[in-house]
């Protein structure tokens, strides 16, 4: 059974690329098949794993757009991870998308036909709550919301709820949210204890454990086209990843 597990947030910079290309590769360590989406017309999650979007003739763009089938827009990662990936064309299509018929379900339909092959499909979405990851919620089985534990990460939880209920109501009503993935934590400040208390007060979310430390070794990974698993083995954040991709398979 395949499980399709969204990370979304509008807010930039809380780590979510890391953390697709990070769980990938712990799910991939539990013996998991595993395949990765990027739905960012930057390409960030693709270029992190070592391949250059820029010399990608055929992407997830293409795909949306029914001109190829998923199958072959994939390709595989120096790590053994399978990947559909993106560059600038993205931006493009996600315009086009905006006026086609079914443009919420497009993604669903592409990897329907390639789920079988995968134990998880996880979407990186874009910074934003457009076509893109409205088609990636309505995808997707599972969203977990990447936080980087600080104010301004908390105030936009609420209106990407929103748009979760949006899409609840009227496109992919069995959508779970597994939670809230802490990121670039630094427990020793209270305030970042706090912002994590204020989550579950707030908005009665699960906070899964452990958070996501802070550490330049995040920065390091994407120059050598490899996930911090691969490049910090024993490093405490990559330990972190994996003890979430247990819980996710225990989870499922």
């Amino acid at each position: 059974m395949t499980t399709t597990l969204a990370l979304a947030n509008q807010k930039g910079g809380v780590a979510k690329t890391t953390s697709v290309a990070s769980l990938g590769a712990a799910l991939l360590e539990e013996r998991q098949r595993v395949l990765l989406v990027d739905l960012d017309p930057q390409g960030s999650l693709t270029f992190s794993l070592g391949i250059d979007p820029e010399e990608l003739e055929v992407t997830v763009a293409e795909v949306l757009l029914g001109k190829v089938p998923a199958r072959d827009a994939l390709v595989t990662t120096e790590e053994g991870l399978d990947l559909l990936p993106a560059n600038v064309a993205l931006a493009e299509a996600e315009e086009n998308l905006v006026t086609r018929t079914g443009r919420e379900q497009r993604l669903r339909v592409a990897l329907a036909k390639i789920a079988d092959d995968y134990d998880w499909i996880i979407l990186d979405c874009p910074p934003a709550l457009g076509v893109l990851t409205i088609g990636a919620l309505s995808a997707a089985d599972q969203v977990l919301i990447p936080l980087q534990a600080e104010t301004l990460s908390h105030r936009g939880v609420g209106q990407l709820l929103d748009t979760i209920h949006d899409v609840r109501q009227f496109i992919n009503p069995d959508l779970v949210i597994r939670g809230v993935l802490a990121t670039m934590y630094d427990g020793r400040t209270a305030h970042a204890r706090n912002v994590l208390a204020a989550i579950t007060e707030t908005y009665d979310l699960e906070v899964l454990e452990p958070p996501i430390p802070k550490t330049i070794r995040f920065a390091e990974a994407p120059a050598i086209g490899r996930s911090i698993l691969s490049t910090a083995r024993t490093h405490k954040g990559a330990d972190a990843y994996r003890a979430v991709a247990r819980l996710l398979v225990k989870g499922r």
